[in-house]
Parts: structure tokens; sequence; C-alpha cells
């Protein structure tokens, strides 16, 4: 369910505001760009990420 709101989301996003920082995992940042690789190939990187970018209300 959050994994296919991010999917439609990015899908939405300008360009240039995919290479954004989004996410702050583990002292890491993470772009749009790198939360959709992690997230579409279902890593536990992608979960974390997923699970902190909607708690910041991004999806």
């Amino acid at each position: 369910m959050n994994r296919e709101r991010f999917l439609k989301v990015y899908a939405n996003l300008p360009e240039p505001e995919r290479y954004q920082i989004i996410a702050i995992v583990d002292d890491k940042t993470y772009s749009w760009n790198i939360a959709y690789q992690e997230i579409s190939n279902n890593t536990g990187l992608g979960k974390k990420i997923l699970q902190k970018i909607e708690i910041l209300g991004l999806i």
C-alpha cells in the first residue's frame, strides 16, 4: 500500500526534484532516486526509507 503510493508520487515528480534528499536513515541521506531503487527492489533499506518518508508525510 505505501509502496504503491510512493511509486505514484515518484512518477509525478519533476526530474530535478528526484535528486533532492528525502530521508536520513542510519545517518545516511537518501534522495528520491535512491529511495526508488531500494523500494522497487524491496530491500530492507527500502522498507526503512519507506517508513521514514511516511512518518514525514511525503507520501
